[in-house]
């Protein structure tokens, strides 16, 4: 999930019932015509809807930083699991204008974060339909559980848009959980002089009449709503290629970019090449980075974005190093491509960010992995809960999310032996390539690579609350 800038127990099979029954089985599992409003996630209980999967997001939106308002259209291609003669998108204020759907006018009405559509003519299950939705407003700034924020930031010169777990929907209507992957257009018009960037690539940048500019992003890899951006401000844009010809476009705030911060944005090709070493190929079609500036304290966090990851460049420099770079960046294998299936799954983005963290500081000639495995490990705040279950939506982004959850990686490649942990590292994200896993996904594929009973370690170090004797 994020890394804060400084950072931020159920038996196994029981885990497995839990994602069985509560996210892959859509909503409440009511066989009525109405889409439930929410899939059922055991921390975020009302994020997402049920009833249909979306496949492609088409956002056109139009932003005034001197008011802060944003006019918007989004359209949503999707196909009906069930008879819908009603369904929901989650949307957080924002005014809605009108609602179509396959063309027709749609009844709607609000509920909280929830936008209640009610076709014009029943959708069958199966069904392939377009709802667009025109809407307009001033986005507002959402507080998760743990007092952190996400949704639409507003800068001094544009605007920040970030999504994880549920901000994505104070500035699009969406299913907005992780297990609904889709493609993107995201099309930005802003005052001319200023740049606005996204996820994906750029397919073209055209004026609109004399004092507008319009940028149409598209990300043809399927992507969670948490991982959609938007940065609008005055950026110093950088579009390179790495030695193996992958497109990098990267985009800093003139007043964030300090030397230390250009160098390590400067290494993004090497890192890129050291972690394919371990993960494989490089997951999508282009890579970069987003460093903007905000008032100081809004955001505190680095976050994966699908592509390019942003950096707050509001606090003492450097806005990036590398260490954080080498976090996120790995979360383009875990988090972006091989996305958890529910947010209590968080661990296998955080832990396997945080391991390669650890395997690139002994890379770089600074602490071994047995050492930072042994500082993780006499870490008390890693030891709260199991990283496999979170006690409530406060805590998905704690530490035991990450250091003890990249404790879990460290038995494990004790446990298989370097050789097949290293197969793993690259067969897992391979196997999920741009889809959804859960824990019991993962601890399934384990044993594939050894023939001894995984069961005991991962009782001890992914679900158990007492912390061991020793490491």
């Amino acid at each position: 999930m994020r890394l804060r800038l400084p950072p931020r127990a159920v038996p196994l099979l029981l885990a497995g019932c839990l994602l069985a029954c509560g996210v892959s089985c859509t909503g409440t599992g009511d066989p009525s015509a109405t889409g439930a409003p929410g899939v059922g996630d055991r921390l975020f209980p009302d994020a997402g809807n049920g009833g249909y999967d979306v496949g492609h997001y088409t956002l056109d939106l139009d932003y005034d930083p001197a008011s802060g308002q944003l006019r918007g259209t989004a359209v949503l291609t999707a196909t009906a699991d069930r008879q819908l003669d009603r369904f929901d998108l989650d949307l957080a204020g924002l005014t809605v204008r009108r609602v179509t759907v396959d063309g027709a006018t749609a009844r709607t009405s609000r509920k909280g974060d929830e936008l209640r559509v009610s076709p014009a003519h029943p959708l069958r299950p199966g069904a392939r339909f377009t709802t667009t939705v025109a809407y307009q407003g001033a986005p507002r700034l959402l507080t998760d559980p743990d007092g952190s924020h996400e949704g639409w930031f507003r800068t001094d010169d544009g605007a920040l848009a970030l999504g994880e777990p549920v901000g994505s929907m104070a500035w699009f209507p969406g299913n907005d959980h992780p297990s609904d992957k889709a493609a993107y257009d995201i099309t930005v018009t802003v005052p001319r002089g200023l740049t606005a960037v996204s996820d994906g690539e750029l397919v073209a940048t055209r004026p609109v009449a004399d004092d507008r500019t319009s940028y149409h992003w598209r990300s043809t890899a399927p992507m969670a709503t948490y991982l959609a951006t938007v940065a609008i401000g005055h950026f110093d844009v950088t579009r390179s290629t790495t030695p193996d010809k992958l497109p990098l476009y990267v985009a800093v705030d003139p007043r964030s970019d300090d030397a230390a911060t250009a160098a390590a944005l400067a290494r993004i090709p090497e890192i890129l090449h050291w972690e394919q070493g371990l993960f494989g190929p490089y997951p999508f079609a282009s890579a970069g980075a987003i460093v903007d500036h905000l008032a100081r304290g809004r955001v505190g966090y680095a976050l994966e974005t699908q592509n390019r990851p942003v950096f707050p460049g509001d606090g003492p420099p450097p806005a990036v190093d590398t260490t954080t770079l080498v976090h996120e960046l790995s979360h383009q294998w875990f988090g972006d491509s091989v996305t958890p299936a529910a947010w209590q799954d968080m661990w296998l983005n955080e832990g396997f960010a945080t391991f390669t963290e650890w395997l690139w500081k002994q890379h770089e000639g600074g602490p071994s992995l047995d050492a930072s495995a042994a500082s993780a490990f006499a870490s008390d705040a890693d030891w709260a809960f199991p990283p496999a279950s979170p006690p409530h939506a406060a805590a998905v982004s704690a530490a035991p999310v990450y250091g003890r959850g990249a404790l879990v990686l460290y038995e494990l490649r004790r446990t298989l032996g370097a050789p097949a942990f290293d197969r793993l590292l690259k067969q897992w994200p391979a196997a999920h390539r741009h889809g959804n896993a859960s824990t019991a996904d993962f601890t399934a594929f384990c044993a594939r690579f050894t023939s001894r009973d995984l069961r005991p370690l991962f009782a001890t170090w992914l679900y158990g609350t007492a912390r061991p004797a020793r490491l």
